[in-house]
């Protein structure tokens, strides 16, 4: 289709709602699938103009996959393409995790065949976090200041500074240093550690119980807006890809005993085999927390980011981004939020090493999976290490 054709909205609607269903393998795979067909095959739009939507939308937070096609929908039949077209291509994953959490909470968890399986699984996905950081940290730490951002941000999220705190100083303190304005950098850093010692470091302590599989913490009964009000924080500082919204999801959702540990890990374990973006590892956990009500207000807080930077700001977000003191202070924020992915990743590995019958058993099967991670670059890795961890923890710790 070339470039000034217009599709009807039944067709922007049928073809992003392909594009759902074949979203294997993360962003990269599902941004290569929608390049290859509109850009490289229809002439949808030129190459050039797709790389600039990239690289806006990679600076921006949200899941870089749907708010392209959102645009892109936008670019063909407005606002209302950009909402068909943002709405197909979630749709697929959307159902099959509702189907997914739906039958989780019917299982019997506390059989021991399950259990296991499931602990194999936290595994697997604990590994899965800890390549998502190196990844993460490969993209967005492109020089030696932004890596003592990151390790300065993951120092003081373990010292229990909230993260309202850490990733605002984090990207003013980058955005000055950057422009060679060391001392007001420091001085930015001092009184946001002093402002973390008057309020107790903001009791961001996530270290919750070990939190097994077996207990449905919500149980349904956490009310839609805090559900919705926690989406809405994950996908506005959602910076880097999927991986990055765990430790503000896991903030509310542990924190406050919506879930344990080990459902958060089998929601992200649940959400990645499906074709979908991750973030919507992010329903299962509100439909455990709040029903079918709850799984809505979470996706619709987590996914609003995404709709409205496009169709609101659509004119706009070229030359907003253009703007490099924006870009210094969101890449200062980015380099913050690998800190903190960093600090969950080993809480959550903490926990699950609290829950292991065998520590020797759980680290063989934790550097395997590690392994294949590294080694096997495909879009079947992330299914084939959450499916893989789970018989192996059937075989080994039932």
């Amino acid at each position: 289709m070339p470039a000034d054709a217009q599709p009807t909205l039944l067709a922007i609607f049928g073809r992003f709602l392909r594009f759902g269903l074949l979203a294997w393998g993360g962003p990269i795979a599902q941004i290569a699938m929608v390049k290859r067909e509109l850009v490289e095959e229809e002439r949808w739009l030129e190459p050039s103009r797709f790389n600039r939507l990239l690289a806006i939308y990679q600076v921006l937070p949200g899941p870089e996959a749907h708010e392209i096609c959102v645009h892109i929908g936008m670019m063909k039949r407005g606002r209302v393409g950009g909402l068909l077209a943002g709405l197909g291509f979630m749709l697929p994953g959307l159902v099959l995790i509702l189907a997914i959490a739906w039958l989780y909470g019917r299982l019997n968890l506390d059989q021991p065949l399950i259990a296991a399986a499931f602990l194999g699984i936290q595994i697997g996905v604990v590994a899965l976090i800890v390549r998502a950081v190196h990844k993460i940290a490969d993209h967005a730490l492109g020089d030696r200041l932004l890596w003592a951002v990151a390790l300065t941000s993951a120092a003081a999220t373990a010292l229990g500074v909230h993260f309202w705190i850490v990733l605002p100083v984090a990207g003013l303190a980058y955005a000055l240093g950057a422009s060679g304005r060391y001392g007001l950098a420091l001085l930015t850093i001092g009184i946001a550690a002093l402002a973390a010692v008057a309020t107790g470091g903001g009791a961001s302590s996530l270290a919750a119980g070990p939190g097994t599989t077996a207990s449905l913490a919500g149980q349904g009964s956490v009310p839609a807006l805090p559900l919705f009000l926690s989406g809405l924080k994950a996908g506005l500082l959602t910076f880097g890809g999927a991986y990055t919204a765990i430790p503000f999801v896991r903030s509310d959702a542990v924190g406050r005993g919506w879930v344990s540990d080990a459902q958060f890990l089998d929601a992200l374990a649940l959400g990645g085999i499906i074709p979908a973006p991750l973030v919507i590892f992010t329903t299962f956990i509100g439909y455990l927390a709040g029903g079918l009500t709850g799984a809505l207000a979470i996706t619709a807080g987590v996914f609003l980011p995404a709709f409205a930077l496009a169709l609101l700001f659509y004119d706009r977000l070229e030359r907003v981004v253009e703007d490099e003191r924006l870009h210094r202070l969101l890449e200062g924020v980015a380099a913050g939020v690998v800190g903190l992915v960093a600090v969950t990743a080993a809480q959550l590995g903490w926990t699950v090493a609290g829950s292991v019958p065998s520590l020797l058993w759980a680290a063989v099967l934790f550097a395997a999976a590690l392994l294949l991670l590294y080694r096997w670059r495909s879009r079947l890795a992330v299914p084939a290490v959450v499916l893989g961890s789970g018989l192996a923890g059937a075989a080994l710790f039932a």
